[in-house]
């Protein structure tokens, strides 16, 4: 006969109300059952003193150490009793292992990426710029205290043109944008608070619902489904949980009721739901704790796509007495209780089997490498930012693209970082293939093929193709390369030999991740897309249609990782490298367009189309000298000249060694002679801007890192500020 011994941190049964429901369950089923708690165990003696009902009473006996445990208290009060608790687990299995609190098991969840496409993104919540970020991107959003309980403390906000709806703890207030910022910043300087895109699970009345998933393993070591029901929230309220003064329905009339001739479908789809997730944790906690769960409640919503997403994950869930199941959870508890004293050869060997497999994912490591004459930075910041949301990455820093860059980089990276996102740049033939030789990527994104450096390849894009192709030679052959459609030097790329995949992205020709309606906003960019077959708008808080193509290689390289759509939504929100057209709004409404880092004739049209589309009145333009242009330098210089008085520049301001041919060929063009200037010394050229400088006026100063066009940048921002 199987013994088991219910553990619970109180010494009284009596003031454990399911214990009797156990000791009659077991009696019932065959097996000798007993309470006891840590205080009763005599190691020594292999004994305890436990608690048996008998005759309608529960009687006091010495007991023998049972063949299974069924781990019934509280954790964090048995802690307490860690040391005797884990001399008992040496020798005898136990049942029911937490799983841990919502956030770690969203973590979990997330690393092992086989259900994280079913989390909602959570973001915690930085600043009040950060919040109307994200929601400039979602529109909708749930924003809740990081340790909140019982639904307290839940906003629903939503965007509605340049006002906000904020609804929440009783009230439903309309805030302005600046309103809205001083309600954020009030609720972060008191708690942390996270944001989430809200998830509309409504009933055909417009009552919030969700649904509860309860799962156990039976007397054969299975998962079963004990129950499913949906949860329903009060008129106007957006929280259905039963302490906010929800209440329940069965399952059955609920789905005929609210999805019709979907009702048989759902019920279908949540019962495979319940089971798969069960298994998946189980899974999980093999791999990471080598122990086994047995019983999991799920909190779900449904969205108008009947899609599921994952609000929380309980271990030992409460069933609602409504429901008359305490002794269904009570049986599958008792009866899994006996396989396990039974069957711990075999659970063991599962165990082993899990770890087993884990290894093998853990070395399928993706690590993707990222080159281009341009973008190589912001596409490895919105990849990292969009991987982060499940796994942990390696994400080389801001500009370390060179090989020896690259050495620290293959020093640094461990078996924790479940993705490596590195930049691998190159002035010079035969530098790539060095970075592919001290790390080779599985993954690769070439952005373009341009004039950056150009004037150490003769002068010949194709040269250039040709020594950025190093990484499509040096990188895993059976990989995965992206490559930009749109971008005409691409064609020049050596990919006939690849035996792996090729993606590609654009906005003007066809692409496997093509872009469309791209437009400016108040934040940054918006476009839409089809993605996993279905049509979404994105949005990224940095300006230019030419991030947009950076965007898209990340978007891409990610949903073949597997990210759903909602979560390359949230990874877009990126960290934006600095120096990148950062704003800075000064005062006499001035915008100050800082894009410092690196220049070449691509990079200064794609700057000047953001001025050109920020501007609300005057457009000034101060270009910097761009190098490795070699023999093309004047024939560049001349086309950007044009380039600047077609779009209608107000003031061109050069500086550095024969930038005066950019505005020599403007001026040729029609632009006026009195708007041109040139400098190549750095206060002459301050002392003018401080004549200059208007009210309403927006500044664009581009320029490459080397000419420290930066200091002009700050000298506007410290005269202007």
């Amino acid at each position: 006969m199987t013994i088991i011994g219910m553990l619970h941190h109180r010494k009284d049964p009596e003031t454990v109300m399911k214990a009797y429901a156990f000791a009659a369950v077991a009696a019932a089923e065959g097996a000798k059952f007993y309470y006891f708690s840590p205080g009763e165990v005599n190691l020594l003696n292999r004994t305890i003193r436990g608690q048996v009902y008998e005759n309608g009473k529960w009687e006091s006996k010495i007991m023998p150490f049972p063949n299974v445990i069924y781990n019934a208290g509280s954790p964090e009060k048995l802690a307490k009793s860690k040391e005797i608790i884990d001399k008992l687990r040496k020798e005898i299995p136990f049942t029911t292992y937490s799983i841990g609190n919502k956030w770690s098991v969203n973590r979990r969840l997330k690393e092992a990426k086989d259900f994280a496409s079913y989390l909602i993104p959570t973001e915690a919540v930085k600043s009040a710029d950060h919040f109307i970020k994200y929601i400039s991107a979602f529109e909708k959003v749930v924003f809740k205290p990081i340790d909140g309980r019982k639904g307290k403390g839940i906003y629903f906000i939503v965007q509605e043109g340049d006002r906000f709806s904020v609804k929440g703890e009783g009230t439903h207030r309309n805030y302005s944008a600046s309103q809205l910022r001083g309600f954020i910043k009030k609720k972060l300087s008191n708690e942390t608070f996270i944001v989430q895109p809200y998830i509309q699970s409504v009933t055909r009345s417009g009552q919030v619902f969700d649904f509860r998933l309860h799962v156990q393993k039976n007397g054969e070591g299975e998962w079963v489904i004990t129950t499913i029901y949906p949860r329903v929230a009060p008129k106007g309220s957006i929280i259905a949980n039963i302490n906010s003064g929800g209440y329940t329905n069965y399952l059955d009339p609920f789905l005929e009721q609210e999805f019709k001739d979907e009702a048989f479908n759902i019920k279908k789809k949540l019962e495979y739901f319940s089971l798969s997730l069960a298994k998946h944790l189980d899974e999980l906690q093999m791999e990471k704790y080598s122990e086994v769960i047995d019983e999991i409640g799920v909190d779900i919503g449904m969205d108008q796509d009947y899609k599921l997403w994952i609000y929380e994950v309980n271990w030992r869930p409460g069933c609602p007495p409504a429901f008359y199941l305490e002794l269904d959870v009570v049986k599958n508890t008792i009866n899994y209780a006996m396989y396990i004293a039974k069957n711990q050869r075999a659970i063991q060997v599962k165990i082993k089997e899990a770890k087993r497999r884990s290894t093998k994912r853990e070395n399928e490591t993706p690590i993707i490498a990222i080159t281009g004459s341009a973008g190589k930075t912001t596409t490895k910041a919105f990849l990292s930012s969009i991987l982060s949301k499940k796994w942990t990455v390696f994400e080389s820093k801001d500009y370390w693209n060179t090989t020896e860059h690259t050495k620290k980089h293959a020093a640094e990276i461990n078996s924790s970082h479940q993705a490596v996102v590195l930049e691998y740049g190159m002035a010079y033939p035969g530098v790539i293939t060095e970075h592919c030789r001290i790390i080779q990527p599985n993954m690769s994104i070439v952005t373009n093929i341009g004039l950056a450096h150009v004037g150490n390849f003769d002068g010949d894009p194709r040269k250039v193709a040709k020594a950025k192709s190093e990484l499509i030679h040096g990188m895993d052959q059976h990989g995965v390369l992206c490559l930009n459609r749109d971008n005409d030097n691409s064609r020049f790329l050596e990919t006939r030999d690849f035996k792996g995949k090729t993606i590609t992205i654009g906005i003007q020709k066809p692409a496997d991740y093509r872009a469309y309606d791209v437009q400016y906003t108040d934040q940054g960019m918006s476009f839409k897309m089809k993605l996993q077959n279905e049509e979404i708008e994105l949005f990224i808080p940095i300006f230019g249609e030419h991030h947009v193509y950076n965007a898209l290689s990340a978007i891409a390289i990610a949903d073949y990782l597997g990210f759903s759509p909602m979560e390359i939504k949230t990874g877009l929100l990126f960290k934006k490298p600095p120096r990148r057209l950062t704003i800075y709004n000064c005062k006499d409404n001035i915008t100050l367009i800082d894009d410092t880092v690196h220049s070449h004739p691509e990079g200064v049209r794609a700057a000047l189309d953001v001025l050109t589309n920020l501007a609300k009145h005057r457009k000034i333009a101060i270009i910097g000298q761009m190098r490795e242009l070699g023999d093309l330098r004047e024939k560049e210089y001349r086309k950007l000249g044009d380039y600047i008085q077609q779009q209608g520049i107000d003031l061109l301001i050069t500086y550095g060694f024969r930038t005066e041919e950019i505005g020599a060929q403007a001026e040729k063009r029609g632009m006026p002679g009195q708007n041109i200037h040139h400098f190549t010394d750095r206060e002459k050229l301050h002392a003018l801007l401080s004549k200059l400088i208007q009210k309403d006026d927006t500044i664009l100063i581009k320029g490459a890192s080397k000419t420290n066009m930066f200091e002009t940048v700050k000298f506007i921002d410290q005269n202007y500020s």
